[in-house]
């Protein structure tokens, strides 16, 4: 296969995203309460005790609106939306039954994102058709949130009238794509109802599509060659190595060479 290394750069134009502004937090969201089907919710009223086996963020709905009072800079507002996964006991030696429902919290970050007063336009292939173009879109710039998975800090069950957190969610205030996932309406009654606080690490940023020159040395020719997988299955176990660590997990005084220990259980820099 040909070299295809060049010294010599061009300088090419491409039409890229650039992070503009960008902020990273570690939120904890208190008391937020779980909302449950009738029949969970039903369940859950008999329980002595609950606890949170997993809370999984499901989608983040963001808004962005520029601010009128000071140029360039915008108004995120994100609404995360999460699953929590609940053993409850009645506490006379049952067995615990599983509760799933949904938590909802909100935040809002204000980041530049620069400035543009332009229509944009832009063309999608559909297959078997003419290309349909698509409709303008304003020139604001894109709000992406990554988010890491939450942390249960704590879950309680307490009494309605005390949790003071009221009825901010129901079905019909879901987005499209979750009010499948629940099936039933979330109801909003029950005399004991499940909080949750959550810790929440999130990076957000303020992306706009440009034009940048970057220095370009030559395509990016693929070095390695197309092999088909015609091995067994047997012939490609034969081929792993013996998972060593798995029956013989080091010792601490092995992992204090100055790297510590990997997540994986090894030791070393990895």
């Amino acid at each position: 296969m040909a070299d295809n290394k060049n010294t010599c750069p061009d300088a090419v134009c491409i039409d890229a995203g650039r992070v503009y502004d960008s902020c990273a937090d570690k939120d904890c969201h208190e008391d937020l309460r779980v909302y449950f089907s009738e029949h969970d919710q039903q369940k859950l009223g008999g329980a002595a005790v609950a606890r949170v086996r997993k809370a999984e963020l499901l989608t983040t709905c963001i808004d962005v609106e520029a601010l009128p009072f000071n140029r360039g800079f915008y108004a995120c507002d994100l609404t995360f939306y999460f699953e929590i996964t609940a053993e409850a006991c009645d506490g006379r030696g049952q067995q615990p039954y599983t509760v799933c429902g949904v938590a909802s919290c909100t935040k809002k970050v204000i980041l530049y994102g620069s400035e543009g007063n332009v229509k944009v336009f832009s063309s999608e292939f559909t297959d078997n058709a003419f290309d349909r173009q698509e409709m303008p879109s304003r020139s604001l710039p894109r709000c992406v949130v990554q988010v890491a998975e939450p942390v249960v800090l704590d879950a309680r069950l307490v009494n309605a009238c005390d949790c003071g957190c009221g009825c901010t969610l129901t079905c019909d205030s879901l987005p499209e794509t979750l009010r499948c996932r629940f099936g039933a309406d979330l109801t909003c009654g029950g005399d004991r109802v499940l909080v949750v606080t959550l810790g929440l690490f999130s990076i957000v940023q303020m992306v706009r599509n440009v034009q940048m020159l970057v220095p370009v040395y030559d395509f990016c020719m693929p070095s390695k060659e197309c092999t088909p997988s015609g091995d067994s299955p047997c012939d490609a176990f034969r081929h792993m190595g013996f998972p060593v660590d798995e029956f013989f997990p080091p010792k601490q005084s092995e992992c204090d060479g100055g790297c510590g220990c990997r997540t994986d259980g090894g030791c070393g820099c990895g």
